[in-house]
């Protein structure tokens, strides 16, 4: 599977400190898996998925083999734009 990022969630990513990035790099990796794996959930209340990184998430969507990330933030903060 292919894994695109939003322009969002790549802003995001590029303010994060190396060893976060790297992790969230990895999780990011393992969604390219068929079927993606990490701690996923299905979201309430709305169409997606979420992955989680420590006291990060990744919000995502899964449509023709494409994983599109929509959002990255930290788990207080992810769900209230929503």
């Amino acid at each position: 599977m292919n894994v695109e990022l939003s322009s969002k969630a790549i802003r995001f990513y590029n303010r994060l400190n190396e060893p976060m990035r790297s992790r969230i790099a990895a999780a990011l990796h393992k969604l390219e898996e068929e079927p993606p794996q990490g701690d996923i959930k299905v979201l309430s209340g709305q169409d997606g998925f979420r992955v989680r990184v420590g006291k990060y998430r990744i919000l995502f969507l899964v449509a023709d083999s494409v994983v599109r990330v929509h959002d990255i933030g930290l788990r207080g903060q992810i769900y209230k734009g929503r």
